[in-house]
């Protein structure tokens, strides 16, 4: 989930695939906003393996 303004930007930068996903999790950590990397930290830290 993300804001308006990061979503746009994240399709501008052309990171997500056909199928939606990204690759390069570096580029969209730098491109996405604070407050939209602490409302997916749950999903972050899931698909890192931490399963705390």
């Amino acid at each position: 989930m993300l804001c308006e303004t990061c979503y746009a930007q994240v399709m501008n930068e052309k990171l997500p695939d056909e199928k939606n996903f990204v690759a390069d999790f570096e580029a969209l950590f730098d491109t996405i906003c604070i407050g939209c990397t602490d409302i997916n930290r749950p999903l972050i830290d899931d698909m890192a393996g931490s399963g705390e």
